[in-house]
């Protein structure tokens, strides 16, 4: 998973947030998919929808990628709009629900 070679989330400071790379949870595997979402800049993930963007993601590829990407995107939304840095495993759960709330 691309999920793995990243960024520790304990090891994220927001004073030292230059690259993509400087997110929790995300490696240059991570990078790459965003970049092909548009997203060059860290300040460019505030306001987005995790969600949308990994429905994006799919049809800029063609292919589905792992569910735990949403977790990721999850993840790096919710720090750049502020709240703590977190593995990417923790809102596995949250996406879960989010996803059987419409069956």
């Amino acid at each position: 998973s691309s999920a793995l070679a990243s960024m520790n989330p304990n090891k994220v400071t927001r004073e030292n947030l230059k690259k993509l790379t400087d997110l929790p949870n995300i490696g240059k595997a991570g990078a790459k998919d965003l970049n092909l979402l548009g997203i060059h800049q860290p300040e460019q993930l505030v306001g987005k929808c995790p969600y949308e963007m990994y429905y994006s993601l799919c049809f800029a590829t063609g292919e589905s990628h792992d569910p735990c990407v949403i977790d990721v995107f999850i993840s790096i939304t919710r720090f750049m709009n502020g709240e703590k840095p977190l593995p990417w495993w923790e809102y596995t759960q949250e996406r879960k629900n989010y996803l059987n709330k419409g069956n």
